[in-house]
């Protein structure tokens, strides 16, 4: 892991504590230690047969569903068992939370249709985590 790495790492570490809602704390935790970050989540989601849905949610059209079933077969159960940990919920509570969540944070974190740079997602990521506080 580089030193760009380990700034983001931090800045996102602090940046989801310090939000009000501990789920999408974990969710962008998750995308973060994601080996290669937003876009080894979306490698992953290629890799497990679901590049359709995770490409609807970066693309400028509609997002596609998806399901707690089908988080669980692209994240794994280590993940899900993580992220339910972080956030306080049982794992089948965070699978089903994912589905929600994951295509609206992935759709926010990746405007007009691009994968950002580092800098930029953590800018990013920063004002997400903000607007969940104001609305949880």
């Amino acid at each position: 892991m580089g030193l760009l790495d380990d700034i983001e790492g931090q800045m996102l570490n602090r940046v989801a504590g310090g939000t009000s809602n501990p789920m999408a704390a974990a969710v962008l935790q998750m995308i973060q230690n994601q080996p290669g970050g937003l876009q080894g989540l979306i490698q992953c989601f290629h890799q497990n047969g679901l590049g359709g849905v995770i490409s609807s949610w970066i693309s400028t059209g509609q997002n596609q569903a998806i399901s707690p079933d089908q988080v669980q077969q692209v994240l794994g159960s280590n993940t899900l068992q993580q992220v339910a940990e972080k956030a306080g919920i049982s794992p089948d509570q965070a699978k089903s939370s994912l589905a929600e969540l994951l295509p609206t944070l992935v759709d926010k974190l990746t405007p007009n249709g691009q994968v950002p740079e580092h800098s930029s997602l953590l800018e990013m990521g920063e004002s997400l985590l903000s607007s969940f506080g104001k609305s949880a």
